[in-house]
């Protein structure tokens, strides 16, 4: 049991090695509490690979991927629009201070549903399915859950020492850009298996590519009006009196 123990903790550590997973985990870490994200991928873990090797071991038959893919990719999408957003709106609050716990309330399940829906039918719960099948589903189980949090613990301590160094509104930019990334590769991987993964990483690109071009519009939109208003408030002061002579 200890072997396959080892065994399924090592597939699954090196199998999520730069995947889109673990650059979720390093995405959120920049975002949110060290502590809040590690708790979500742990129990987003636990369930996924409860459901890899219950399939796996004793039904056999694949999950439809095709339904999973389309929701965890409008689940990465909305969370990337929603932090766009963010970002968008306390550019106007120079002086307000960020509010992480009011954040964090959410954060949680914003992680776990994220993990969740991007694990089902990934290639890591397909490891975890063909583990179980001719070995002990257990230790299959165990070792799996501990090499994906074991993975997204290395990618959470690397979003935390970055984190420090960046300031919080290019770390909402780039946030919300990366969740666009991840969510139109996961609609390409699972609905245009014809492209390859190197080209579908590249049409990827256009979602964030247009969204930030399109928040660079709207922060320039917002940013004129101030400057229009100082122009027509100093138009209206009157000036200087001339001194009488």
């Amino acid at each position: 049991m200890i072997a396959t123990v080892l065994l399924s903790f090592g597939v699954l550590f090196l199998a999520e090695l730069g995947d889109k997973s673990q650059l979720m985990a390093l995405t959120f870490a920049l975002r949110y509490h060290w502590w809040v994200v590690l708790s979500g991928i742990t129990v987003a873990s636990v369930l996924v690979n409860l459901i890899a090797v219950g399939v796996g071991h004793f039904l056999g038959a694949a999950l439809p991927t095709g339904v999973i893919s389309l929701f965890a990719a409008a689940t990465l999408i909305g969370v990337g629009l929603w932090t766009l957003r963010e970002s968008l709106s306390n550019s106007s609050d120079e002086g307000a201070e960020a509010a992480p716990q009011t954040r964090s309330r959410s954060a949680f399940l914003v992680v776990l549903s994220a993990f969740l829906l991007a694990e089902l039918g990934d290639r890591t719960m397909f490891a975890t399915m063909a583990l179980a099948t001719n070995n002990n589903w257990v230790a299959v189980w165990i070792g799996s859950v501990a090499g994906m949090v074991a993975a997204g613990g290395l990618a959470i301590v690397i979003g935390v020492t970055v984190g420090k160094h960046i300031p919080e509104r290019i770390i909402a930019v780039c946030s919300g850009l990366l969740f666009l990334y991840f969510g139109a590769l996961t609609l390409l991987e699972a609905f245009a298996h014809g492209l390859g993964t190197p080209l579908a990483a590249l049409l990827s690109l256009a979602l964030p590519a247009l969204a930030g071009a399109v928040l660079l519009l709207l922060r320039r939109r917002a940013a004129s009006p101030a400057s229009v208003l100082d122009h027509d408030v100093a138009e209206q002061i009157p000036a200087a009196p001339h001194e009488v002579q």
